[in-house]
């Protein structure tokens, strides 16, 4: 392809230039949800990179295939289903439902292919006996384990040695293993559990096995691109590489893409904490195009803190940018360059963020307008943006002017009964959220920070 697209692969840790397996046409498979509850904004983020990566894979001329997968079968959707006294299936149908929504409510194409877990119990067991007669599994008390010892090339892609994983992750001591850091591809079935029969007893397959047998079921033993966040690189990915690849020869997928991670105002997004924020909550409150392009104007690889000041300013520099194209003059000259330049950004490892930021220049600078308009729907089509122009129609008594009017009457209280340190923190609140407050005789009034 004329096309010369670069890429960061995660497995090498540098920026190499994209060459398919099979010319013209890209496999990529993706980590989907373990669907026990609710899915949030980390879910969010993952899913519009990879979904803006496959439109603009599909964009310029590949034929994609595109797999991500829903894990129903795991511990969690298992404790979930034990708290409310059902069964596992009606947990995680519910919750896969759900996402399916939520992935379409945030202007997400459908993957080609959408596997479950629980549809693949044969083919993981061929996968276990085929790992276990090449030497590099044994089973254990009714338990199948993966012997890191045996693969030579374990730890390739978290780039940590042995010493190091044991010292850096919480290892939880099994006497069935032989080492410590052996995983599971087979667990015995344990009380109110479900449970199919294998070669082994009655059980079910353990995390890691799963990707490997659907991605191979779509894509074959080598395919080009997996992805996920860069939480799944150790220990899911790492054990999805071993255990495929010590069946077959080569790399298990040639590239590795990992998204980074989010921070909730400033702290990571844990349940721990408390700061978890479904889909579906976001989405109430905010339009699913300032989510996409909240996300999107961030590198895919560096970390986010998504907090209720950043999605205002995007709004209200989102509400300039319409009204820019709305009001520049014609002029086509132009056109060619911003086509040009955004397409060179993809095309250097899927950078949005400096597309956006070319498309908001290239809008200020009086170089686009509604005579182009096929242009912009192209830049739309691939960032996943559909009637973001709308948002111009939103009444200036927003969600977003909800909060400062809040603000302001929780401070106007506090300045009549003197509470002087209250108010000034209230004063600080609304600036770190993009707002100065005037204050008047009678009344407090504010303004955009940045007017």
């Amino acid at each position: 392809m004329e096309n010369k697209l670069s890429l960061y692969n995660s497995l090498t840790n540098k920026k190499e230039v994209f060459k398919p397996i099979e010319d013209g046409k890209v496999g990529i498979y993706v980590c989907g949800p373990t669907v026990y509850s609710s899915s949030h904004m980390g879910h969010a983020r993952s899913a519009i990179v990879f979904d803006v990566i496959v439109k603009f894979l599909r964009n310029i001329g590949y034929e994609v295939t595109y797999v991500k997968n829903f894990t129903d079968i795991d511990d969690k959707i298992i404790s979930k289903a034990v708290e409310f006294n059902v069964d596992s299936k009606e947990i995680a149908e519910k919750y896969k439902q759900e996402y399916i929504k939520d992935m379409k409510d945030l202007g997400c194409i459908e993957p080609d292919f959408q596997p479950c877990v629980s549809d693949n119990i044969d083919g993981i067991i061929n996968l276990i006996l085929s790992i276990i007669d090449r030497g590099f599994a044994y089973e254990a008390n009714g338990d199948v384990y993966f012997n890191i010892s045996k693969f030579e090339n374990y730890g390739k892609l978290s780039n940590q040695s042995i010493d190091s994983m044991l010292t850096n992750h919480r290892i939880e001591f099994n006497p069935n293993k032989k080492n410590d850091l052996d995983f599971a591809l087979w667990k015995k079935v344990k009380d109110n559990e479900p449970s199919w029969d294998s070669p082994w007893g009655k059980g079910r397959p353990g995390w890691h096995i799963e990707c490997s047998v659907m991605s191979c079921n779509h894509l074959g033993s080598n395919f080009d691109i997996h992805g996920g966040g860069r939480d799944l690189i150790f220990p899911h990915h790492e054990n999805e590489i071993a255990q495929s690849e010590s069946i077959n020869e080569g790399n298990f997928a040639n590239y590795w893409l990992h998204n980074g991670l989010i921070n909730i105002n400033q702290e990571k997004m844990s349940k721990s904490i408390g700061n978890i924020i479904n889909i579906r909550d976001a989405l109430e409150r905010w339009d699913f195009n300032l989510i996409r392009i909240f996300f999107l104007s961030h590198h895919y690889r560096t970390p986010v803190d998504l907090s209720e000041g950043r999605l205002m300013e995007i709004e209200r520099s989102i509400k300039k940018i319409i009204k820019r194209i709305r009001t520049n003059s014609p002029n086509k000259n132009n056109i060619k360059k911003f086509n040009t330049l955004w397409k060179e950004a993809m095309l250097d490892d899927f950078n949005t963020a400096k597309a956006f930021g070319i498309f908001f220049k290239c809008v200020n600078d009086g170089e686009i307008n509604l005579d182009n308009i096929d242009e912009i729907k192209e830049f739309e089509n691939v960032m996943g943006i559909n009637g973001w122009m709308n948002l111009l129609a939103i009444k200036e008594e927003s969600k977003g002017d909800e909060i400062i009017r809040e603000i302001i009457d929780k401070r106007n209280l506090a300045r009549k009964e003197k509470n002087w340190k209250l108010a000034d923190e209230l004063r600080d609140k609304a600036e770190k959220l993009g707002f100065i407050l005037v204050d008047k005789k009678d009344s407090t009034t504010w303004e955009p920070k940045d007017r």
